[in-house]
């Protein structure tokens, strides 16, 4: 399987980059109670973070909703995956538990304030994009069984036809979601390189350190942007 970002993505999100982690070999269906108090330690360290600050006025947020901006996105409206975990915890409103793989992309998603995905990749044989939406184009909101069909143009997460990333980091769909049977999973990591690049390089270190602790597992890293836009994820 490939991760692929097509060109024209870049001529709408000017520098955006990808740090990208792939995990097989996963056992996700035990407790992991060393997960789960790292998680409540992140979600802490942010509420502190914010207690006398606006999420959508902070600087690690700025350039997604710069960059919702360019996509022609109300990012008052639509906010970033990250924006979100941020602002339901500034309002102390904390993160449920889901699975140690859910919990694990939260923690590392909170303590580098960047907005990680984690996709099943057993859900799909066929290469993994970032795009514009196409005709033909479904996405099955999360929880949801019906799909609904795109709009063309909008910058997706897809597997062939099948969306599952709207409004480039806004929501995830139902398909590909990560549960206690998922044993192969891809984290993608989205930032800038004149933003926040060191952070999704340590986001991508950590997160690749954790997964081989607490799983004993195989992992792959990889790094996607314009001079290199693809990257080859192995069986």
């Amino acid at each position: 399987m490939k991760f692929i970002v097509q060109p024209e993505v870049f001529q709408v999100l000017n520098d955006v980059c990808f740090a990208v982690v792939s995990a097989s070999g996963i056992d996700n269906t035990q407790k992991l109670p060393e997960i789960e108090e790292l998680l409540q330690i992140r979600i802490m360290c942010c509420e502190s973070d914010f207690e006398n600050k606006e999420v959508k006025k902070s600087e690690e947020i700025s350039c997604y909703r710069d960059a919702f901006r360019a996509m022609e996105v109300n990012p008052n409206k639509y906010m970033c995956s990250i924006e979100a975990l941020l602002t339901r915890i500034s309002k102390r409103k904390g993160l449920p538990s889901i699975n140690p793989l859910v919990d694990l992309g939260n923690a590392i998603s909170l303590k580098y304030k960047v907005p990680i995905g984690a996709h099943d990749l057993n859900s799909s044989n066929e290469d993994f994009y970032v795009r514009h939406s196409q005709v033909g184009d479904i996405f099955i909101p999360f929880g949801e069984t019906a799909g609904e069909r795109m709009d063309i143009g909008e910058i997706v997460y897809a597997t062939g036809h099948s969306v599952r990333t709207r409004r480039w980091i806004w929501r995830q769909s139902e398909l590909g979601k990560i549960t206690s049977g998922t044993n192969s999973v891809i984290f993608p990591i989205d930032g800038f390189e004149h933003a926040n690049k060191d952070q999704l390089l340590s986001a991508q270190d950590e997160l690749a350190t954790l997964l081989k602790r607490y799983f004993n597992c195989k992992v792959q890293t990889g790094w996607v942007d314009s001079d290199n836009r693809i990257f080859n994820v192995s069986s």
